[in-house]
């Protein structure tokens, strides 16, 4: 039987030095694991744009249908700002998750114990802190119809959809349930019912799916304004959070930064079981491209290695060694060792990229 294949999509900026070092981890867990992944490289966004001229090429999007799981680093950069909306290198994510159907993203914000003082918020708020934001993924406000800029008498008018089915909403409310039975067993769904239908429509699919089929699941609502001030008055009254596109994406960007830093956050986006049984699957940080430190060893691998973990757990069944990586990632944490995002107050020194990897790597082998 072959191995379990991965495409690696490294994209732009500090994408390609952050997955170089989940490259390590990933032979890592072949060599002392016996976790053999079958492992090929391919271009995506701005890199994709300068070598074929769009920011995913169909042979590419073949490859990623095809593939066990998907690893992106990140796309985008100024280099790329004055190009037309429709090559822009985030069209490449946007197409990636579109048409493999990756319409359950994943987002956890975990604080880790050794960087609860790096939080803007006080410790006792964040310590322990351990939530996933559910987000509906390839629908809503970012890919409604009508969409654009027209001509209205003598201006001009932006315009977007807010669009749901109820399928729509009621896969990814299932997502959100499935994930609470392993965890608090707790979800909170959050949408704008006070001024948007498509809000009411959300809630009532979400009340219905828990009334039918996960009535041991503990279900409530919340406006997703409130939602945005309770996740920095009290997140640990949070378990599981689902919402559509646009919310979550501010939403998860928020809870990201209780944690001290966005290198720190990992993120899965899942779809519909393949023929094998696993699931189409994207792992990325959350993280950007961050042009201004890219090739100047500054950026933080630790979110693309934790996206790993994830694929680790959620496509190839492999909790135990998921725990390991990030038990590994934990102890160098706890050992002191920050790169550059991660730096307190006063400063000081920090790793580089591959020095993190590298300590990363020394923790997997102490802990082998």
């Amino acid at each position: 039987m072959s191995n379990p294949s991965i495409l690696i999509l490294p994209g732009d900026g500090i994408g390609p030095e952050v997955m170089t070092e989940v490259r390590k981890v990933i032979d890592w867990f072949g060599a002392r694991r016996g976790l053999a992944f079958d492992v090929t490289e391919d271009l995506v966004g701005g890199a994709a744009y300068d070598a074929h001229g769009t920011p995913l090429s169909d042979e590419t999007m073949e490859r990623a249908q095809a593939a066990d799981a998907v690893l992106l680093g990140a796309v985008g950069g100024p280099k790329y700002d004055e190009l037309d909306f429709s090559v822009k290198p985030e069209r490449g994510l946007l197409r990636l998750r579109k048409e493999m159907d990756l319409y359950s993203n994943l987002r956890p914000a975990q604080c880790f114990d050794a960087l609860a003082d790096f939080s803007s918020l006080k410790r006792e708020v964040v310590a322990g802190l351990d939530i996933v934001i559910v987000r509906e993924l390839t629908s809503g406000i970012y890919f409604g119809e009508p969409r654009g800029i027209v001509m209205e008498g003598n201006e001009r008018v932006g315009i977007n959809t807010q669009r749901y089915t109820e399928s729509e909403i009621a896969r990814v409310a299932r997502s959100a349930f499935e994930l609470a039975r392993k965890r608090g067993n707790k979800v909170c769904s959050m949408e704008k019912a006070n001024v948007m239908e498509s809000g009411i429509l959300w809630r009532e699919v979400v009340q219905k799916v828990q009334d039918e089929e996960y009535p041991d699941v503990e279900l409530s609502h919340m406006y997703a304004d409130a939602g945005a001030m309770q996740l920095c008055r009290w997140p640990k009254q949070f378990d599981v959070i689902v919402t559509d596109n646009l919310f979550g994406d501010l939403l998860s960007d928020a809870a990201a930064m209780l944690t001290g830093s966005l290198g720190m956050l990992p993120s899965a986006s899942l779809g519909a079981p393949m023929a094998n049984g696993r699931p189409k699957a994207l792992y990325e940080p959350v993280h950007g491209s961050a042009p201004d430190i890219a090739g100047q060893g500054k950026a933080n691998p630790i979110a693309c290695i934790l996206s790993f973990a994830m694929a680790l757990r959620y496509s190839f069944d492999k909790g135990a060694e998921a725990d390991r990586l990030e038990a590994a990632v934990e102890k160098v944490l706890a050992d002191g060792l920050r790169t550059a995002d991660l730096l307190g107050p006063d400063g000081g020194g920090f790793v580089s990229t591959t020095e993190m990897g590298d300590a990363i790597i020394a923790a997997l082998d102490a802990g082998a």
